[in-house]
C-alpha cells in the first residue's frame, strides 16, 4: 500500500515542479498530493488502530490477573 502512495507523491511532485512560480508548486503538491495521501493512509490504518486499542485494552484488564498467577521473576535466585 505505502508503494502506490509514494508513487502517487512523487506524481504529485512532478506537477508541482511544473507549475510558474513556487506558491502554485507548494499548493498543487499540497493539495494533490499530502492531503489526499494522508487521508487515504489515515483511513486506510482505522482498523489497525482498532486492533491495536482493543488488544491493549483486553491486555489491561488480564494484567493484574495473570501476574498474580505468575511466580515472581528473581525470587528462585
Amino acid at each position: 500500500m505505502y508503494i502506490v502512495a509514494i508513487g502517487w507523491l512523487y506524481v504529485a511532485l512532478m506537477m508541482a515542479i511544473t507549475e510558474h512560480n513556487v506558491v502554485a508548486g507548494v499548493a498543487t503538491f499540497v493539495m494533490y498530493g499530502l492531503a489526499p495521501v494522508a487521508l487515504v493512509l489515515y483511513i486506510m490504518g482505522t482498523p489497525g488502530r482498532r486492533r491495536r486499542k482493543s488488544e491493549a485494552e483486553a491486555e489491561r484488564r488480564a494484567g493484574p490477573a495473570s501476574a498474580a498467577s505468575e511466580p515472581a521473576k528473581g525470587a528462585d535466585e
